[in-house]
C-alpha cells in the first residue's frame, strides 16, 4: 500500500479526472485508478463519472465484491481531508413529533371550519323553519 498518509483536498483530488489521470475518493480514502481503467468490468466511465466527489455511495451502490475492495489497496495514494468534501444532505423521516404537529393542525383547521359551519347551517335551519311554518293571514 502505498500513499504514505499524504492528505489530499477534494480539489487537488479533482484535478486528476481524465482518462489519463483518474483519482477517485472512497471512504476517506484516495486512489489513483488510472491504470485500472481499462480493466473496469463497467468501462472507465463509471469510474470518471465519480471523479471530483466522495465516490463512497457510488461504489457502494454497485455492490462490488470483496475481492474488488482489497483492489483498491494497491491504488491507495493517501486520505482525503474530509474538511474539504461537502456534508451530504440525509433524509430525515418525519418523527412522532412531527406526525403530531401535522395532525394537531389539522384539528385546528377543522375547528375553525365549524365555527364557521355551525352558525350558518343555525341560520339556514332557522329561516327555513320561518318559511315553512309561516301562517298565512285570512284575507277578509
Amino acid at each position: 500500500m502505498g500513499g504514505d498518509g499524504k492528505v489530499f483536498t477534494l480539489s487537488e483530488v479533482s484535478e486528476h479526472s481524465s482518462s489519463k489521470d483518474c483519482w477517485i475518493v472512497i471512504d476517506g480514502k484516495v486512489y489513483d485508478v488510472t491504470k485500472f481503467l481499462d480493466d473496469h468490468p463497467g468501462g472507465d466511465e463509471v469510474i470518471l463519472t465519480s471523479t471530483g466527489k466522495d465516490a463512497t455511495d457510488d461504489f457502494e451502490d454497485v455492490g462490488h465484491s470483496s475481492t474488488a475492495k482489497a483492489m483498491l489497496d494497491e491504488y491507495y495514494v493517501g486520505d482525503i481531508d474530509t474538511a474539504t468534501v461537502p456534508v451530504k444532505a440525509k433524509f430525515v423521516a418525519p418523527t412522532s413529533k412531527n406526525a403530531e404537529a401535522t395532525q394537531d393542525k389539522s384539528s385546528d383547521f377543522f375547528i375553525k371550519l365549524l365555527q364557521f359551519l355551525v352558525p350558518l347551517l343555525i341560520l339556514g335551519l332557522a329561516f327555513g323553519i320561518r318559511y315553512y311554518t309561516k301562517t298565512k293571514t285570512p284575507s277578509s
